[in-house]
């Protein structure tokens, strides 16, 4: 069976979510209150996402000095990157980030050859417009980590899902085998779903070569 390996981006293979440090720094004061909605289940993340970044009036070059000087990559992500390679897998990011400071961190780090997907923007003097396309090339305000597992599994993939979010719950519960860190161990852990808890990206590795 060809296996692929969907992993999220912020707060996974990033130590913190590179999203809420721009918001903290850039945004107005009322994004906590929206992702408050988003947490309690009032709004969706494509929504929350789309509203907060369009008050951030900082240009691209000013967000990306900043990203660089914040962002750490979490320990063994080159490795993970060796192994998915070495066995044969697909490794493809699926973010409710933003396509421009993923590429860019990415770049940063010698890597700028893995299929990303996640909001496209543009920017201007009203804020950042940010949109999440499906593959059918439609706008997608709700579910957009689900549509493209949903997608792999017609495709006959064997899913591996990396994720620690609680927008990588919905997706992780379609794939076949996951591995969790932060509120999606804890939600993995409350709802008996299985999964193989990691602290680095190496933990990651050590599952991914038990499998055939």
């Amino acid at each position: 069976m060809k296996t692929l390996v969907q992993c999220d981006f912020d707060g996974t293979i990033t130590e913190e979510d590179t999203g809420f440090l721009l918001l903290d720094s850039f945004a107005s004061d009322d994004w906590r209150r929206l992702l408050t909605e988003y947490r309690e289940g009032r709004m969706s993340i494509g929504r929350f996402n789309t509203k907060a970044f369009a008050t951030v009036k900082a240009d691209r070059q000013t967000l990306l000095k900043f990203v660089r000087s914040k962002v750490k990559i979490r320990a063994g992500f080159h490795k993970l990157l060796a192994c998915c390679r070495r066995k044969g897998f697909r490794f493809v990011i699926v973010s409710n980030g933003l396509v421009f400071y993923i590429e860019a961190i990415l770049r940063d780090i010698g890597i700028d050859n893995i299929d990303i997907l996640a909001a496209q923007t543009n920017f201007g003097p009203e804020g950042i417009e940010a949109k999440y396309i499906g593959p059918e090339g439609n706008q997608i305000q709700d579910g957009f980590k689900e549509v493209y597992t949903r997608l792999f599994l017609s495709r006959d993939y064997r899913v591996v899902y990396i994720g620690n979010g609680i927008s990588d719950t919905s997706p992780a519960k379609q794939a076949h085998h996951i591995f969790a860190t932060g509120e999606l161990l804890a939600y993995c852990k409350q709802t008996n779903l299985d999964c193989t808890p990691f602290v680095d990206l190496s933990d990651v590795v050590r599952g991914l070569e038990l499998l055939p």
